[in-house]
């Protein structure tokens, strides 16, 4: 079992940056796929960005140029660097992990984002 705890949300101005964070539990983090999913009102959960267990990454369109995802196999965290944040952008974030060849299986329980114009 792998539990993630999300953190670095809050309230920004558009154009204005957030960095957040997901630390794991357990032994094996180096052996997790890392992602990040957001979620606006009265939308449906949608893919932002993901790290493989071999540091490579992808990005949604709406991600791209914008947002930065890395980690740290060292202290078992994912980091979303969010910068030129937009209106839009504004949703909750969840952190998720899975193991290679598989979906996603462990989700954080979320970190609310606001953009304000």
């Amino acid at each position: 079992q792998v539990q993630l705890v999300e953190s670095g949300g809050g309230l920004v101005q558009a154009g204005g940056s957030l960095r957040l964070s997901c630390t794991a539990s357990g032994h094996t983090f180096n052996k997790l796929n890392m992602g990040w999913f957001r979620q606006a009102p009265g939308k449906e959960r949608e893919f932002v960005s993901s790290i493989t267990q071999s540091a490579n990454f992808y990005y949604a369109d709406s991600a791209k140029g914008r947002f930065t995802i890395s980690r740290d196999n060292a202290k078992n965290t994912v980091y979303l660097q969010m910068n030129s944040l937009k209106f839009d952008d504004t949703a909750v974030y969840y952190c998720a992990a899975g193991w290679a060849g598989e979906q996603f299986l462990y989700w954080g329980q979320g970190t609310q984002v606001t953009v304000s114009l």
